[in-house]
C-alpha cells in the first residue's frame, strides 16, 4: 500500500469547521450497528470484570454502588455533552478540536497528545493483562510473548480498514454484553433462591461490619478513580463520530444508548456483587491481576456450581482484553492523526493508507504499547499498576476537558444568537451537567491520593506514581502557550459558520435518499 498526502484539516484554527474529506482522506464506513455496540460495550474491560471487588472490599457495597452511581452519572452528563458537539461537529480530532476552538488552541493541544499518550498507555496495560491470562492456560510460557501475538494482532485489525475495526469490535462487545446479561440473570435467580449459592446472601450482607460505606468520604474519593477508570471509553463515540456515516442521527442514538448501559451493565451488576459476597470476603481482598479467578464474576459463577466457571470468565476477560486495546488502538491513532493534520504534530503522523487509515499513526501508538515489554525487568503486577495510574488520571483529564468545551461551546453558540434548533441534537442537562461533570473531575483528579500528604512524612513516591500525567499535561499545556501566545478564545469570537450548513445539507440527502428508496418499486413497475 502506498500512501497518500495529508488531508485537508477538518476544522482551521479559527473554529471553521469542514467536513472530513471522504475520498482521498478517513472513510465513513463505520455503521448504526457499529456505533451503538461500541456505545454499549465498547468500553467494558477489567475495570468492571476484575477490578470491580476491590471497590467492594475497600469501599463496602454501599460505597461502591454510590461510587458507581455518581461517576455513572458523571460520565452520562459528559456523553450527552460530548453528544452535542460531535453530533454537529464530527471531526476525528473530537475534543482536541471542541477544546482549540472554544476553549484555548493551547488547552486543545495538550488535550490531544494527552489523550493519545493515555491510550496508547492503555493498551500496554491491556496486553500486560493479557499476559497474566494467559498465565492460566499456559504458565510455562513467557508473557512478554503473548503480548507480542496480541499487539500484532490488534496492529493487523486496525491497520486493515475502519470497517474491520468496527466489525471486531461489534462481536467483541456482544460477547461482553451477553457475559453481563448472564451473569445479572444467574444472581438475581440466587437471590431468589432458584439457584444455590445464594442461601446466606442478600440485604443482611449490609450490615456486616461498617457496611454499607466502609471508610467515609476518604475511601470514595479513593475508589473513584478505579471506577472511573471502567468507565474509561465510553468517550469513543465522539472519536469514531469521524468515521459514522450519518453522524447527525447516528451520534445522538448512540448517546442515547450511554444511559441504560451505565444503569443495566455497571449499577445492576455492583448492586449484585454487593448482595451476594461480603465486603470482607478473602477472595474480594485479594482481588487484583496477581489471580483471575478472583475475578467477582468468577466468584459467583462458582457459588452457583456452574462448571467451568474460571475457565469460561478467563476466556471472556481476554475478549474484553482484547477489545480494550483494539479500541485503544483506533482512538489513540485516530487522535495522533488530527493532531497532525491541524499542524500540531508532526505531518507524517496525518499520511494514510489506500484504505483510509492513517498507518504511521497507528506506528507510532503501537511503539508506546511497547511498554508491555517492560515485563522483561519488572513483573507484570508491578508494571499494570504503574501504567494503570498513569493511564487513569489521564482519563480524567480529558474528561475534564470535554465538559468545559460544551459549556463554552453552548454559551459561545447563544450568545451569538444562533438557534439551538439547528443542532441535530441538544443535550438537556446544560448548564448543569458540563458544570457538575467538571467539578467531580477535578475533585478525583487533586483529591486522588491525598492521604499522601498526611502523616509524619509526605509519600513522595507515591505523589509521583499518582500525579505524573497531571503534571505531564499542565507542562504541555504551559509550553505551547508560551511558544504560540495563545489566548483563551473569547465567546463573541467563536465561528459557527458551518455547523447549521453541514446539518441542514445532511438532511437534505437524507431525505433525498429516503425519497429515491420510496420511489425505486413504483419505477421497477413501471418499466416492466
Amino acid at each position: 500500500m502506498t500512501d497518500t498526502q495529508q488531508v485537508p484539516a477538518a476544522c482551521d484554527r479559527t473554529g471553521d469547521f469542514h467536513s472530513e474529506n471522504t475520498s482521498g482522506g478517513l472513510k465513513r464506513t463505520l455503521t448504526p450497528r457499529h456505533l451503538n455496540m461500541i456505545a454499549i460495550g465498547g468500553c467494558i474491560g477489567t475495570g468492571l470484570f476484575v477490578a470491580s471487588g476491590a471497590t467492594i472490599a475497600q469501599s463496602g457495597p454501599g460505597g461502591a454502588l454510590l461510587a458507581f452511581i455518581v461517576i455513572g452519572l458523571m460520565v452520562f452528563f459528559l456523553m450527552t455533552s460530548l453528544g452535542e458537539l460531535a453530533a454537529c461537529m464530527p471531526v476525528t480530532g473530537s475534543f482536541s478540536t471542541y477544546a482549540a476552538n472554544y476553549v484555548d488552541e493551547s488547552f486543545g493541544f495538550a488535550l490531544g497528545w494527552n489523550y493519545w499518550y493515555s491510550w496508547a498507555v492503555t493498551i500496554a496495560v491491556d496486553l500486560v493483562a493479557a499476559q497474566i491470562i494467559m498465565a492460566y492456560w499456559f504458565p510455562d510460557v513467557p508473557g512478554y510473548i503473548w503480548s507480542a501475538v496480541f499487539l500484532l494482532l490488534i496492529a493487523g485489525l486496525n491497520m486493515a480498514s475502519v470497517r474491520l475495526f468496527g466489525e471486531s469490535e461489534y462481536w467483541f462487545s456482544l460477547i461482553k454484553v451477553i457475559t453481563i446479561l448472564l451473569f445479572i440473570g444467574v444472581g438475581v435467580l440466587m437471590l431468589f433462591g432458584i439457584i444455590s449459592g445464594g442461601e446466606n446472601a442478600g440485604p443482611r450482607l449490609w450490615s456486616i461490619g461498617d457496611a454499607p460505606v466502609v471508610g467515609g468520604m476518604g475511601a470514595l474519593i479513593g475508589v473513584a478513580m478505579i471506577v472511573g477508570f471502567s468507565f474509561q471509553g465510553t468517550e469513543f463515540v465522539g472519536i469514531a463520530a469521524g468515521e459514522t456515516r450519518n453522524p447527525g442521527k447516528n451520534v445522538p442514538r448512540a448517546v442515547r444508548q450511554i444511559f441504560w448501559r451505565i444503569l443495566l451493565f455497571y449499577v445492576l451488576t455492583i448492586l449484585i456483587i454487593g448482595l451476594l459476597i461480603p465486603y470482607n470476603d478473602p477472595s474480594l481482598l485479594q482481588n487484583g491481576v496477581s489471580d483471575i479467578r478472583v475475578s467477582p464474576f468468577t466468584l459467583i459463577f462458582e457459588r452457583a456450581d456452574m462448571l467451568g466457571a474460571a475457565a469460561v470468565m478467563n476466556a471472556v476477560i481476554l475478549t474484553s482484553v482484547l477489545s480494550a486495546g483494539n479500541s485503544g488502538m483506533y482512538a489513540s491513532s485516530r487522535m495522533l492523526y488530527s493532531l497532525a493534520v491541524e499542524g500540531k504534530a508532526p505531518a507524517i503522523f496525518a499520511r494514510l493508507s489506500r484504505s483510509g487509515t492513517p498507518r504511521w499513526a497507528l506506528a507510532a501508538t503501537t511503539a508506546v504499547a511497547g511498554l508491555c515489554f517492560l515485563t522483561f525487568i519488572f513483573s507484570p503486577g508491578q508494571i499494570y499498576n504503574w501504567l494503570l495510574n498513569t493511564s487513569g488520571m489521564l482519563g480524567f483529564i480529558a474528561w475534564l476537558g470535554i465538559a468545559l468545551s460544551h459549556y463554552r461551546f453552548r454559551r459561545g453558540y447563544v450568545r451569538q444568537g444562533h438557534d439551538l434548533g439547528r443542532l441535530p441534537y441538544v443535550s438537556k442537562f446544560f448548564p448543569f451537567g458540563p458544570i457538575f461533570a467538571f467539578v467531580l473531575c477535578l475533585c478525583v483528579t487533586l483529591g486522588q491520593n491525598y492521604q499522601a500528604l498526611l502523616g509524619d512524612s509526605i509519600d513522595w513516591a507515591g505523589l509521583t506514581a499518582t500525579y505524573i500525567g497531571l503534571a505531564l499535561f499542565v507542562a504541555i499545556w504551559l509550553a505551547h502557550k508560551v511558544v504560540s501566545r495563545s489566548r483563551f478564545v473569547r465567546l463573541d469570537e467563536m465561528n459557527f459558520s458551518k455547523i447549521g450548513t453541514r446539518f441542514d445539507s445532511e438532511q437534505e440527502a437524507e431525505a433525498t435518499s429516503r425519497r429515491g428508496r420510496e420511489l425505486e418499486p413504483r419505477i421497477t413497475q413501471a418499466r416492466s
